[in-house]
């Protein structure tokens, strides 16, 4: 079977990564879409600019941070550093997943612009999915999916945004709260090593008290001071590990 899978061709690959768009954390990412794509209706984003950055950002809680910052009359710098702060979180994804799905022979552009389809949904069900796979499909496998889950976007928010008003507010609401809850629940299954566990915990307990003591620095700060926790946390386990094995 193994044999079988290493001779598939970069295609094959990349049309099974493509056929991902079938799957529980497709439909939950597209169910939140279809919140946010509600939520631009009801601010009165025009729909190529929701399309647009649907495809050019591919980040949910950055594409929500930039319309935020729409509404409240934020200048252009104010929004692109929101907005940049929020996607910061995205480059501990592209950095372990990168050594994951590059060969050798891979030309750095390829990676450069496979970068851009890196978010929490496809960086967890590639990751989910990649071991299993031999190093020549790795790469095509994550382009199908993150691809095909871009494009499948796009034109989820095109096509709903006419008649997004005729869905019940609750059913709205519902969707797009079904991201957090899939990103959590994702993670927490994916993780290896115990830092992550740390630093998601952390995260929870600290993310609604930091959000009393600093409502507009909230997740910023809860994030610092979570993963400041989980490292702190992780080093003394390990220290005392060390301490036991010697």
């Amino acid at each position: 079977m193994k044999r079988v899978d290493s001779e598939k061709s970069s295609l094959q690959w990349f049309l099974r990564g493509a056929a991902g768009i079938i799957s529980i954390p497709a439909f939950i990412l597209m169910g939140a879409f279809v919140g946010f794509c509600s939520f631009s209706y009801e601010t009165g984003v025009p729909m190529v600019q929701v399309a647009f950055m649907t495809g050019m950002m591919w980040a949910l809680p950055g594409q929500l941070i930039l319309i935020g910052a729409m509404i409240a009359g934020a200048s252009l710098p104010a929004a692109a550093i929101a907005v940049g702060l929020s996607s910061m979180r995205l480059m501990p994804m592209v950095t372990v997943l990168i050594p994951e799905i590059r060969s050798k022979s891979t030309p750095t552009w390829k990676l450069l612009f496979l970068s851009h389809f890196i978010a929490v949904t496809t960086w967890v069900y590639t990751m989910q999915n990649v071991r299993d796979i031999p190093e020549n499909g790795r790469l095509p496998f994550f382009a199908g999916f993150g691809i095909t889950m871009t494009c499948a976007n796009v034109v989820l928010v095109a096509v709903l945004y006419g008649v997004i008003d005729r869905l019940p507010e609750m059913v709205a609401g519902a969707l797009f709260f079904l991201t957090p809850i899939y990103f959590i629940t994702s993670i927490w299954a994916s993780a290896r090593t115990p830092e992550v566990y740390f630093a998601m915990v952390a995260g929870l307990i600290l993310g609604p008290i930091f959000h009393h003591l600093t409502p507009g620095y909230s997740i910023l700060v809860a994030g610092i001071a979570g993963g400041i926790v989980a490292f702190a946390l992780e080093r003394t386990i390990r220290k005392f590990r060390g301490a036991d094995e010697s």
